[in-house]
């Protein structure tokens, strides 16, 4: 290091830069003293707790009020309000209540997420030893200041970001932090004038990571909210959350109803006083169609099937927290995957040996001794005198520990690298326990930086006393003159050295990390040279293994359109290595580090990212930019991640999927989802679940509706022939069919099962909406069939059952019976009629009214008439009849419910019988038929009926069967092909 180098300062931004003196004179403060209690209050007050800033939390009265913001739900409020200033006192709080509900179920189900910054100061750690007084003390980590001499050793968890002074074999692992799979080797002497990235400043420790290795003195530097930890909760806090396809989806489609609503009410309210209605008449018409017009129970249907998908998702280890995300998964198209600990297990295997010019293959997987070593003709390797050799240099050269827990599972203590040469030690047969009892330790050199090796010493080998040493290969191999063969050991030459570093070279190429196995004899007990003249044994590759199941999971998300990318922290070879071995490389897709992202604009990364599938080496400020760069080029991203420094890029993404297991505490708080089994594979089934609720969504507001523009044609046109004083459904029973037996089956159609073809579809754009054309185009058809049935059936009921004299509120003043006078159902004159034979008949000396300036009078004086509640019967039980047929063909927007199966949705079935039970006792209860305006009807009234409610159905099959006929066929063909 040059002296300008060393010159250059200190600075709270950068305090890796400069050297060790610097820091201290910048805190003043002496390394062997520590602070004295006076300095430590007085930056205590300064620069206050070591512990993160705290976010205010969101009341739940505020979390309450913020459900009451959707537009459909302003819109129910508004009619609510008009049903009461118009009298109507039960629909209002019929509606009101269901208002309440809704808003009380999105609470309960939602929730918050913990506090993200919460956890990250749970993860800091309790005490730490510090330097005080010139004493050390244990003081809890939250006391921690600026300035404070902190003591670290192999075990400790770090409280706050700090520059080392002193460093003797020093590893922390910083994979939460940065997303390095192996543990950093720390070193106080290291010293530059340049900025690098977090993963580069040996010279530095960061809160909440973990010491693994080795021992050290350090200042603090930063604590609390100015630490790495503290800048990533910074940036958390300041990330906001915007709004999932589905809100936009469904705030859009409020809006178009309210219009809808506004315009027919509009409409109905100028042609009656045009035909010279009466006001209030009109605006009780104006109500009426109000209520048809708005599906009352769609609010809270989305409500319930999100919160059923929550519970599904949940049993197939994927939590989501968010309602609304449930559904967002499914329209899911870049899914950007951490590497350690996601496609790969975050634990290091050993998979390959060298020795002696031939390379060995070893099976297993994770840190259990259980496997084989096979070579390269594939036989089984017991026994083999250098590999006996490498395997007792590999246990004794050894600071870790491997032990079985009382579950089975095998635990680590220690390095990661040494663990695994302990298992793969355990595989040919070698143990810890047993191979120490027969050497005895006579001395060591620790590892440390410069040299990048380690050596031990220790007595029993046949040749005596023996040095036994690991460490880097191109180190090690320089200081070998001799190998071990099996002929002996023989000199090494330089043609033979080449070879073995092209051999470690092809090792690094695959990923692999190599560690070079040596010793050297020393019978006169003198190791002062220990580590000169070594005899070289071989070489182990090892690995962070890709999950088994993360490659099929790929190729099941590439067949849905969904393009994988992965983020690391890893250096470029191994990340490239590990995208081919999980497939995900093409030859023209591009390949950056987190300096080329560096240098880039955000235009210039907006022009790339959409052909880059592997990252390296980035830092958590690029994993946010490349997610906010896909999001601007239209993609809707989820991000997963285990680590803290995945956190803000997980709450920037549409989907944020923390880890479960290996996951952080943050990483989880800032998700929208964790998988509780760490499967990368639960992504992709979570993918498939959310796209079959997005599709049952799209299934049950078809339904709802196409039922409700039924209603509002039956009663718009209706009011057109008849005038608004003979409307065929009252808004109680409008209200009641949406809310109660509209809603059943719309919930069951949310528990649809998947379609056969729902994962050969390509994800939805981010701006498809659920009115899209081919879903209009069945509303109004299905909407049409409705209005074709229930106008029949009420023009049949009138015929059947006639109409009433009702007083101003709507009430019968007597119980005479009129009928049209001409027997025509259009004319609008009537006449008294009586019952013959079953049969309603004109009364020739009955009594007759005519027809004039927009409503009938008597003796000069306006008359009102109704139908009978026969009538409305007809109507009513029509369209519920109707709705409950034809909930089955909605079953799928594509193919016939006899492809499907017609009473293959048990829950649908159960809402059939539910409904149907619901409609009979509001027909046929004393009291409660006269509240909603329905009749006792017979037998052969409801044979017609049945007949009029199969017409939607029919048509909604016929209407599938010719216009999606060719696309059923295409994607039939495609299952049929394997590419579903």
């Amino acid at each position: 290091m040059s002296e300008e180098s060393k010159d250059v300062k200190y600075s709270v931004e950068n305090p890796y830069i400069g050297s060790v003196q610097s820091v201290l004179g910048a805190q003043n403060v002496d390394p062997n003293h520590g602070l004295d209690n006076d300095e430590v209050h007085k930056r205590l007050g300064e620069y206050g707790y070591n512990k993160l800033k705290e976010e205010q939390k969101t009341p739940i009265w505020k979390r309450f009020v913020e459900q009451f913001k959707d537009v459909m739900v302003l819109v129910l409020i508004v009619a609510a309000i008009l049903s009461g200033f118009l009298g109507d006192w039960i629909e209002m709080i019929i509606i009101i209540s269901v208002v309440i509900i809704n808003a009380v179920l999105g609470v309960i189900q939602e929730g918050r997420a913990a506090d993200a910054v919460a956890a990250l100061q749970d993860m800091s750690s309790p005490t730490a030893r510090v330097l005080r007084n010139g004493n050390q003390e244990i003081v809890k980590s939250q006391e921690i200041v600026p300035g404070d001499i902190i003591i670290l050793e192999a075990g400790d968890i770090v409280p706050a970001d700090a520059r080392l002074i002193e460093s003797s074999n020093m590893k922390a692992d910083e994979s939460a932090l940065t997303g390095e799979s192996v543990a950093v080797d720390k070193d106080a002497e290291f010293n530059t004038d340049k900025q690098v990235g977090i993963g580069d400043r040996v010279n530095m420790v960061f809160s909440s990571t973990a010491i693994t290795y080795g021992r050290g003195k350090a200042i603090v530097t930063s604590a609390g909210q100015n630490t790495e930890m503290g800048k990533i909760a910074e940036r958390l806090s300041n990330i906001e959350d915007e709004e999932t396809p589905l809100q936009k989806n469904l705030n859009q489609l409020g809006k178009y109803l309210a219009a809808i609503v506004l315009g027919v009410i509009l409409i109905t309210f100028v042609v009656g006083i045009m035909k010279n209605g009466a006001i209030l008449d009109m605006l009780m018409a104006a109500v009426a169609l109000g209520v048809a017009a708005i599906p009352e129970g769609l609010s809270a249907v989305v409500t319930i099937v999100l919160a059923i998908g929550m519970n599904r998702m949940a049993e197939q280890n994927a939590i989501v927290k968010k309602l609304l995300a449930v559904e967002t998964l499914g329209s899911v198209n870049y899914i950007c995957s951490d590497k350690t600990g996601t496609l790969t297990k975050n634990e290091m295997t050993v998979t390959k040996l060298y020795t002696d010019k031939q390379v060995f293959e070893v099976s297993g997987k994770g840190y259990a001794p259980e496997g084989e070593i096979r070579n390269s003709k594939d036989n089984l390797i017991e026994t083999d005198p250098i590999l006996d050799r490498l395997m007792d240099i590999a246990v004794l050269c050894n600071e870790a520990e491997l032990n079985q827990s009382r579950d089975n599972n095998w635990e680590i203590i220690g390095d990661p690298t040494e663990a695994a040469m302990l298992s793969v030690a355990g595989k040919y047969g070698k143990t810890r326990k047993e191979t120490s009892k027969n050497y005895t330790r006579l001395g060591d050199l620790p590892f440390d930086s410069a040299r990048k090796m380690m050596s031990v010493f220790y007595d029993g080998f046949d040749e005596g006393k023996l040095s036994l040493t690991k460490g880097a290969p191109d180190v090690v191999i320089n200081l070998c003159t001799k190998e071990l063969t099996s002929e002996g050991v023989v000199e090494l030459t330089e043609a033979r050295k080449q070879e073995i570093l092209e051999q470690n070279s092809e090792f690094a190429q695959s990923a692999l990390r190599v560690l070079s196995f040596a010793y050297s004899e020393h019978n006169d007990g003198d190791f002062s040279d220990a580590e000169k003249d070594l005899v070289f044994v071989g070489f182990m590759g090892m690995i962070d293994p890709a999950r088994p199941e993360a490659k099929k999971s790929i190729a099941v998300a590439h067949d849905a359109g969904i393009k994988v990318v992965m983020i690391t922290g890893d250096h470029k070879d191994t990340a490239v290595a590990i995208a081919k071995d999980l497939d995900l490389l093409e030859e023209d897709s591009n390949v950056f580090t987190g300096a080329e992202i560096e240098a880039m604009s955000d235009e210039e990364l907006r022009s790339v990212v959409e052909n880059t599938v592997v990252y390296a080496r980035v830092s958590p400020e690029h994993k946010v930019r490349i997610v906010e760069a896909l999001k601007e080029e239209g993609n809707i991203v989820s991000m997963t991640g285990d680590g803290v420094n995945d956190a803000p890029a997980l709450k920037k993404a549409d989907i944020g999927v923390a880890m479960g297991i290996t996951g952080t505490e943050v990483s989880k708080s800032a998700a929208d989802m964790i998988l509780t089994d760490d499967n990368f594979s639960t992504i992709v089934d979570a993918v498939e679940s959310g796209r079959v609720i997005y599709s049952n969504i799209r299934k049950f507001v078809g339904f709802l509706l196409s039922c409700n523009i039924g209603e509002v044609l039956v009663i718009f046109i209706a009011m057109l022939v008849f005038g608004p004083d003979m409307l065929p459904l009252l808004p109680i029973q409008l209200l009641w069919l949406n809310l109660i037996t509209d809603s059943f089956p719309a919930l069951a159609l949310g528990q649809e099962q998947a379609e056969p073809d729902i994962m050969d579809q390509d994800p939805r754009g981010k701006n498809a909406k659920i009115l899209d054309a081919d879903m209009i185009g069945s509303i109004c058809v299905q909407a049409v069939a409705i209005f074709i049935a229930v106008f029949a059936a009420f023009m049949i009921g009138l015929n059947e059952y006639g109409i009433r004299m009702v007083d101003q509120q709507g009430d019968p003043i007597h119980e005479t019976v009129f009928m049209y006078s001409d027997e025509s159902i259009f004319s609008r004159d009537v006449v008294q009629a009586e019952m013959v034979d079953g049969e309603l008949k004109p009364m020739e000396s009955g009594l007759k009214y005519e027809y004039h300036n927009g409503y009938f009078e008597e003796d000069g004086k306006q008359v009102n008439f109704q139908a009978d509640n026969g009538a409305l019967t007809f109507a009513f039980l029509t369209l519920i009849l109707a709705e409950l047929f034809r909930a089955y063909s909605n079953r799928s927007e594509h193919y016939s419910v006899f492809r499907l199966g017609v009473f293959t949705n048990k829950y649908l079935n159960k809402a059939i019988l539910l409904s149907v039970a619901l409609t009979v006792l509001v027909v046929y209860i004393p009291g409660v038929n006269t509240v909603f305006g329905t009749l006792a009807i017979n037998f052969m009234d409801w044979l017609i009926i049945l007949g009029l409610a199969f017409i939607p159905f029919i048509i909604g099959e016929f209407y599938k069967w010719v216009f999606h006929h060719e696309t059923r066929e295409q994607k039939e063909a495609r299952i049929a092909a394997g590419k579903a």
